[in-house]
C-alpha cells in the first residue's frame, strides 16, 4: 500500500527547509488537481507552487483560430475541433465573430470533437462535404492525430495543424535571466508519450531538481517532496513519480508515428512568441492533407502581428509563471468564464478558469 497523501504532507513539514523553494508544475491538469485538493494551502508556506504553461488552448496562436473562423465562415466546409477551442476569443471588431461559437451561431458548420476518432466518423458520414480538423494540443492529442493520419483517413478531410511540444517553452523560461522558479514537477501525461528523459535537460543544463508526476494528490505530493529533497541536498535528479504509467522509454509506438507524420518547426505561442523547435507540422509525404494546400488565402502571417492576447489581458504572463491567475487585471471583473476575454479563462486546463472555479475570489 502507497503512501496516502496526508503521509506526503506531514514527511514535507518535518523537511527542515532552510529557504523559500518556488516549484513550477506545468500542466494545467496538475493545476486543477493541486487547486481542487487544496495542496497549495496545505503546504509549508516557503513553498510555492506556480502555474505554468501546459494549457494548450491557452497558448493557441491567434492567428490559427482567426483562420478556422475564417474558413468556417466562407469556404463550404465542416470544421472540427475539440471543444475547448470554439469558445477562445480573437482580436477582431465588435461586428465579427470572436469564437468558433460566434462562428456557429452566424451559420457556420461547425462541430465540437473529443477524439480523432470523432474526426474520422464526421468525415465517413458526410463524404461530400470537406472536412477540416483544427487539431490544436501538445504531445498528448497531436499523437492520436499522428497515429489517425497514419492509418489512412478519408478523402475528404483536410488538418489545420496547430500542435506544439510542452518542454521547449521551459527551456525558454530557464534561459531568460530571471526564470521565476528553482524546482520543476513535469506532466506526466507528455511523458507518458515522450518518455521522462524529455525534462532531463532541467537537471543537467540547468542544474535544477525535477520530477515527473501523475494527477492525485499523492503523486503531485511525491514530487514535491522529491523536488524539495533534492533543493535541499544540492543534488537534483530527474524522478519519477508516476511509474506505474511512465516508463522510461515513454510509448516508442505513439513517437514512431510522431515522427514519421509530422516535422518539428519553429511555433508561435500566443502572447509568448515565436519558440524555437516548439511546433508541430506535417511531414512532406502528409502535407497533401495541410488545409492551406487547399485554401490558401486563409493563412495570413499579417495576423500574428494583431494575435497578442487582448488589451489589459495578462494570460501571458499567467502562462509563464510571471503572475498568478488573480494578479491579472481583468480576473474576476471583465474576464470570467460566462464571457471570457482572455484564453486562460476558457480552458478547464487554463489557471484562471481553474483558480476561479475552485479558489476564494
Amino acid at each position: 500500500m502507497g503512501i496516502s497523501a496526508k503521509q506526503w504532507l506531514t514527511l514535507i513539514h518535518e523537511m527542515p527547509i532552510s529557504q523559500p523553494i518556488k516549484i513550477m508544475n506545468v500542466c494545467g491538469g496538475h493545476e486543477r488537481s493541486i487547486t481542487m485538493s487544496g495542496i497549495r494551502g496545505a503546504l509549508p508556506k516557503n513553498i510555492e507552487l506556480i502555474p505554468g504553461p501546459g494549457c494548450p488552448v491557452c497558448i493557441c496562436p491567434e492567428e490559427d483560430i482567426y483562420q478556422a473562423i475564417q474558413l468556417s465562415l466562407h469556404e463550404d466546409i465542416i470544421l472540427v475541433a475539440y471543444g475547448d477551442m470554439l469558445r477562445v476569443p480573437v482580436n477582431v471588431k465588435k461586428s465579427e465573430a470572436r469564437t468558433l461559437e460566434q462562428a456557429k451561431a452566424a451559420g457556420a458548420r461547425i462541430k465540437p470533437i473529443a477524439s480523432p476518432m470523432d474526426v474520422i466518423q464526421i468525415a465517413e458520414q458526410n463524404p461530400d462535404d470537406t472536412v477540416v480538423f483544427f487539431a490544436a494540443g501538445f504531445e498528448t492529442t497531436t499523437a492520436p492525430t499522428a497515429a489517425m493520419i497514419a492509418q489512412g483517413v478519408p478523402d475528404n478531410l483536410k488538418i489545420l495543424l496547430s500542435g506544439r511540444l510542452t518542454w521547449p517553452a521551459i527551456h525558454v523560461l530557464l534561459s531568460s535571466d530571471s526564470p521565476g522558479f528553482n524546482a520543476l514537477v513535469a506532466p506526466g501525461h507528455v511523458a507518458t508519450i515522450m518518455g521522462p528523459q524529455e525534462w532531463a535537460f532541467v537537471v543537467e543544463d540547468f542544474n535544477l531538481p525535477a520530477a515527473v508526476a501523475g494527477f492525485s494528490p499523492e503523486s503531485l505530493l511525491a514530487a514535491t517532496y522529491s523536488v524539495i529533497r533534492q533543493f535541499e541536498s544540492g543534488k537534483p535528479f530527474l524522478d519519477n513519480c508516476y511509474p506505474e504509467v511512465v516508463k522510461p522509454t515513454g510509448n516508442v509506438g505513439a513517437q514512431k508515428m510522431l515522427s514519421e507524420v509530422m516535422t518539428v518547426v519553429d511555433a508561435t505561442w500566443r502572447g509568448v512568441g515565436t519558440i524555437p523547435k516548439s511546433g508541430f507540422a506535417l511531414s512532406e509525404p502528409y502535407r497533401y492533407l495541410d488545409v492551406n494546400e487547399h485554401f490558401p488565402g486563409y493563412h495570413d502571417d499579417a495576423r500574428k502581428r494583431a494575435g497578442e492576447m487582448p488589451p489589459g489581458c495578462d494570460c501571458a504572463k499567467v502562462v509563464m509563471g510571471e503572475i498568478y491567475p488573480n494578479e491579472c487585471r481583468l480576473y474576476g471583473k471583465a474576464c470570467v468564464p460566462r464571457h471570457p476575454i482572455g484564453p486562460c479563462m476558457v480552458s478547464d486546463e487554463g489557471a484562471c478558469r481553474i483558480w476561479w472555479a475552485h479558489t476564494k475570489r
